[in-house]
C-alpha cells in the first residue's frame, strides 16, 4: 500500500496521498480511492494477466469527456513494467448501486429524469468519432459468444435455440460507432439530481450502437421493477431523449433484437462466471450464486421469442 501511495504521488505530481482504500477487487483490476492533497481521487489497476488493455480504456474515457458525455475526468494513465496499465480518475460523489438508486427517498427526483438523461448520453458516445477511439476494435456478439459456449462445452438447448433466432432475425449491419458495451445501473454514478458519469468502460469497442440500447433494457439489469428501461422508464421516454440529443431515429424491433442478445449473453456470462467457480480458478460463492441465473435467463428468453416480457 505504502508502494501504491509513494506511485500516486509522484505521478499526480502532489505531496501527499492519503486514506488510500480498496473499494473493490474484481477479477481484472483493482479499484482504490484516496486524497492527493485532500482531493478525493479513484485509481484503477489493472492486474497482471488480463488482455484486455486499460490504456485502451483511457483513452476512450478521455475520448467521450471530450465529446461531452459526462465522465469522471481521466487525471493520468500509464503502464507498469510487467506490462499491466493504472488510470487515476476524479472521484465523482453519488450512487451505482440499482436498487437504492431505483427505490430509495434520496433518488425521488432523480428517478424522475434519469432515463432521458441515459438516453442522452448514449447519444454522444455514439457521435464520437470511431477513427479517434484508439485500440477500439468491432466484436460480433454472437461469434464471440457463441465460441465462449463451445470452449465451456456445457449443453444448453435454450441457448441454442435463441442463437439460431438471432442469427435468423439480425438486424442490417450499420455503420460502426463506438459502443460502451456495458451501460447499465451499476456502470453509471447517479445523484439526487440524476446521471452524474458513465463509467466502466473496459467493454468498450466498435458496433451497432442499438447494442447499448438493448443492453440497457436486458430484464435482468431491472433488477424486479417493472419499467423495462433500468426498472425506472418505459422505451419511448428513452428514445425519445436518445433522438433529441442527435441519436439515429431508433426502430424498436432492432433494439428488442438486441435486448434478446444481451439476455441470451447474460446467460452465458453467468455459466462463464459459475464455471470459473466450480474448476477452481476463482472460488466464490457470489460467482457460485450466479450460476443459479442461468435458468431465469432461459425462461426470460422464451418470454422475449413469445412477446410476452
Amino acid at each position: 500500500m505504502d508502494d501504491l501511495a509513494t506511485l500516486l504521488a509522484a505521478r499526480l505530481g502532489v505531496e501527499r496521498v492519503e486514506r488510500l482504500t480498496r473499494l473493490s477487487g474484481g477479477a481484472s483490476r483493482e479499484t482504490w480511492r484516496f486524497e492527493a492533497d485532500g482531493r478525493a481521487r479513484v485509481a484503477q489497476l489493472q492486474r497482471p494477466g488480463d488482455q484486455r488493455d486499460m490504456l485502451n480504456e483511457a483513452a476512450v474515457v478521455r475520448l467521450a469527456g471530450g465529446g461531452g458525455v459526462p465522465v469522471a475526468e481521466l487525471l493520468h494513465a500509464e503502464r507498469r513494467d510487467d506490462g499491466s496499465a493504472f488510470m487515476v480518475l476524479e472521484a465523482i460523489e453519488g450512487e451505482t448501486i440499482a436498487r437504492k438508486i431505483q427505490r430509495d427517498e434520496e433518488y425521488t427526483d432523480a428517478r424522475t429524469v434519469v432515463v432521458g438523461q441515459l438516453g442522452a448520453a448514449l447519444a454522444r458516445i455514439h457521435a464520437l468519432d470511431p477513427a479517434e477511439a484508439t485500440g477500439l476494435e468491432p466484436v460480433d456478439q454472437i461469434s464471440f459468444y457463441t465460441d465462449v459456449l463451445d470452449d465451456l462445452g456445457q449443453p444448453h438447448p435454450v441457448l441454442e435455440l435463441v442463437r439460431r433466432w438471432l442469427i435468423d432475425h439480425r438486424p442490417a449491419t450499420v455503420d460502426q460507432r463506438v459502443v460502451h458495451g456495458d451501460f447499465r445501473l451499476g456502470n453509471v454514478i447517479v445523484g439526487h439530481d440524476g446521471l452524474r458519469a458513465v463509467i466502466d468502460w473496459e467493454l468498450a469497442h466498435l458496433g451497432d450502437p442499438m447494442e447499448d440500447l438493448g443492453w440497457l433494457c436486458v430484464k435482468a439489469w431491472r433488477f424486479g421493477q417493472r419499467p423495462p428501461v433500468a426498472g425506472l422508464g418505459e422505451y419511448e421516454e428513452l428514445f425519445a431523449a436518445y433522438e433529441a440529443a442527435g441519436g439515429r431515429r431508433v426502430d424498436p424491433d432492432v433494439v428488442r433484437w438486441w435486448e434478446v442478445l444481451g439476455t441470451w449473453k447474460w446467460g452465458i456470462m453467468c455459466i462463464l462466471q459459475a464455471s470459473a467457480h466450480l474448476n477452481g480458478a476463482v472460488r466464490s460463492h457470489e460467482l457460485a450464486a450466479i450460476g443459479r441465473r442461468v435458468c431465469e435467463n432461459e425462461h426470460d428468453l422464451f418470454l422475449a421469442l413469445e412477446g410476452r416480457w
